[in-house]
């Protein structure tokens, strides 16, 4: 590997085979199990419900949605440390539309982001809000994505 590069594995064991496999299309469960070397809690996770998957466990359209949240975030705070906006509370309840093609597949349409962003002091405000522009460019999921990842940021001021 380069220098600036970095590599990631995981590992996914289907675990939905019950008693007849892949016989049919409702036979078998989508409940898989996704893990990675030195993490504590591997994650459950299935189809979406749409899909015949499990309602309880993450689907791979949630995970999207949550890594691009999260990178979204990582990068925000440190975007924020740069620029000297102190950062004391942050969430988002990102939201995407996924639309099917009639083929049996499909693609994520768009996802919008909605963080909601406290910060210290009120003459952090604009420079919090005018921040999301350069956190967006800097995270590597939306810069790895083939759909728009649009940002609704809301600042406030804690207290």
């Amino acid at each position: 590997m380069r220098l600036g590069e970095h590599a990631y594995a995981i590992e996914v064991e289907w675990t939905g085979a019950r008693d007849a496999g892949t016989t049919g299309y409702r036979a078998y469960g989508r409940d898989h199990v996704v893990r990675a070397a030195g993490k504590a809690h591997d994650l459950a996770g299935s189809s979406d419900r749409v899909f015949h998957g499990d309602a309880d466990r993450w689907n791979p359209e949630e995970l999207l949605l949550a890594a691009l949240s999260q990178c979204h975030m990582l990068s925000y705070l440190h975007v924020a440390t740069l620029h000297g906006v102190v950062v004391t509370g942050y969430t988002d309840a990102a939201t995407g539309v996924l639309v099917e093609d009639g083929r049996g597949g499909g693609s994520f349409r768009e996802a919008t982001l909605h963080p909601r962003v406290t910060v210290a002091d009120t003459a952090m405000l604009a420079l919090a809000e005018e921040i999301h522009a350069e956190a967006a460019a800097k995270c590597f999921i939306a810069a790895s994505v083939a759909f728009p990842v649009h940002h609704e940021p809301v600042a406030v001021v804690a207290g």
